[in-house]
């Protein structure tokens, strides 16, 4: 009798389920919240992303680059000391300094000539805020090591606030230390600083090195709103 009973239970939950059309709720697959997106607040600068052309351009033209990484699932190659550097969701290099100065470090290889491409450009968008930004950058060549004999410092976009997009801009002819040591050079590695304090978070979108139109043209093309894209 109780057998008959449960069958008779599980035909009747069949018929209703079949009348309304819908699974069962324990068969329903999974649905996966709605990633959250944070708009971000781009800073008018000279040089911008043109995400169409996929390449930095001052005044319209496009800046020809020696290396671009663009972080499409992967980081490239590129780690971090002293924190977390992971593919974004969905595009980019996250990073996550979780001790006192994080260094971000290219791979090695790149062979670049020096004196034809002198110009770093890395577009970021800060998640978290940080303590003593540094944004340093520093350089390995066949005839040294890192050092603080050979450093570059922004030219223009340093220390982003939070929620805000920038393109970091070095003038590696213009280093704060070494001289025309980049220039003189082939360049086998780069490395990042960004804050000198755990706890900054950044969305890096790319970086590349690029030709250099020059300190004249840095410094006197019409600023423009950094295209703000969707990655």
């Amino acid at each position: 009798m109780s057998a008959y009973l449960l069958r008779a239970g599980v035909l009747s939950l069949v018929l209703m389920l079949s009348a309304c059309d819908q699974p069962a709720p324990w068969a329903r697959a999974a649905v996966a919240p709605p990633q959250t997106l944070v708009a971000t607040k781009p800073r008018a600068q000279a040089i911008m992303w043109n995400e169409g052309k996929d390449a930095f351009e001052i005044a319209g033209k496009p800046l020809k680059a020696g290396r671009l990484w663009t972080f499409d699932g992967s980081t490239e190659g590129f780690v971090l000391t002293g924190g977390a550097a992971l593919p974004g969701a969905p595009v980019g290099l996250e990073i996550q300094n979780e001790r006192a100065d994080p260094m971000l470090r290219s791979p090695t290889g790149l062979a670049l000539d020096g004196r034809r491409f002198s110009l770093v450009l890395v577009r970021m968008t800060r998640t978290r805020p940080g303590a003593a930004w540094d944004g340093a950058i520093f350089y390995r060549t066949a005839n040294h090591g890192e050092s603080g004999q050979f450093q570059a410092k922004p030219v223009d976009g340093a220390n982003p606030a939070v929620n805000e997009t920038v393109v970091v801009v070095y003038d590696m002819s213009r280093l704060k230390n070494g001289g025309d040591d980049w220039q003189a050079s082939q360049i086998d590695q780069i490395r990042l600083d960004t804050d000198d304090q755990a706890g900054g978070g950044f969305v890096i979108h790319q970086i590349a090195v690029t030709e250099n139109p020059g300190p004249e043209a840095l410094t006197t093309a019409s600023a423009q709103p950094t295209t703000l894209a969707a990655r």
